[in-house]
């Protein structure tokens, strides 16, 4: 039987009934230019009563240079205890490759995954073209590209298609090191390396999935609550909070954590009638032979 979904106003409805938050960052915490207060706020007010926030995202980028920015897009330090990202989890699959030479597609500061292998190998794998590649590190576009509203039947643009075509020609594995799809900067929409990962992935390439909505970033979130809290956490007693389905819902669900979907997120044209509201009706339509459901939906995180 399916649940009925359950909208709400505040954390505070929910918060006495978990005792660890993972919580996605970009969509929830900020956009991408700015923190939002009232995320922020609810976060910190969480942690205040005694409750953990782990801070989960599929940023290809160690998790040190996710500090930087939340501290330059105004975010308090004090949400959260810990920051697990899908480059951290990429790093550990780098590692043990060990010398097997690497192709990075994406932009130039992502590079900082690769400078950051460095302390944990005794000898740096070479960074080579894609024809010299064993295998290849996908951490985004090399240039950011507006996606349209059908981004999810619309191909790439051709010249990126072409790229992994090349690939496929040599069966290379592909390791995407963001599985999210699109992301909003703002109000519009920017692919993301998990756009390539699909399309690789149709074409039959192998694909290596670094974060949500696959276990391993799960499991590093849960190796932190476990230090910080010094005991294992029940999953029941687990929250996360996330805007996207197919990663932050479709991952912690299938963990069997609850989840409060942030509704004013990536979805929020299918979610929201003409005056920004949540439509639990509307919503119903959009999961519709969705295999993951979230518990609760609020439309922007606040306390």
């Amino acid at each position: 039987m399916i649940k009925p979904l359950l909208p709400i106003s505040g954390l505070s409805q929910l918060a006495s009934r978990y005792d660890v938050i993972l919580s996605d960052i970009w969509g929830v915490v900020h956009n991408g230019i700015a923190a939002f207060p009232d995320a922020c706020a609810a976060l910190t007010e969480f942690r205040r009563l005694g409750g953990t926030v782990i801070l989960i995202t599929n940023a290809p980028r160690p998790n040190g240079l996710i500090v930087q920015q939340l501290k330059h897009l105004g975010a308090p330090r004090d949400i959260y205890d810990a920051i697990v990202t899908s480059g951290d989890v990429s790093l550990a699959y780098m590692q043990a490759q060990g010398t097997k030479k690497l192709h990075h597609i994406g932009p130039v500061r992502d590079l900082a995954l690769y400078d950051a292998l460095r302390p944990r190998v005794k000898v740096m794998p070479k960074l080579v073209p894609l024809a010299e590649a064993d295998y290849v590190l996908c951490t985004g576009l090399v240039e950011d590209i507006v996606a349209p509203e059908d981004y999810d039947v619309r191909p790439l643009p051709d010249d990126i298609l072409a790229v992994l075509r090349q690939m496929k020609s040599r069966d290379l594995p592909m390791v995407c090191a963001n599985p999210d799809v699109v992301v909003h900067v703002g109000d519009e929409l920017i692919y993301c390396a998990g756009a390539l990962g699909e399309a690789y992935r149709a074409m039959g390439g192998q694909v290596i999935y670094s974060g949500k909505p696959f276990a391993p970033i799960y499991d590093e979130c849960l190796v932190h609550a476990r230090k910080l809290r010094g005991l294992e956490t029940p999953k029941a007693k687990i929250l996360a909070i996330g805007d996207a389905i197919r990663t932050d819902v479709a991952g912690a669900v299938s963990q069997g954590m609850d989840v409060l979907m942030v509704t004013g997120g990536i979805h929020r044209d299918e979610m929201h009638n003409a005056r920004g509201e949540i439509d639990v009706e509307k919503i119903e339509v959009f999961l519709q032979g969705a295999e993951h459901r979230p518990f609760a939906l609020i439309e922007a995180l606040r306390w």
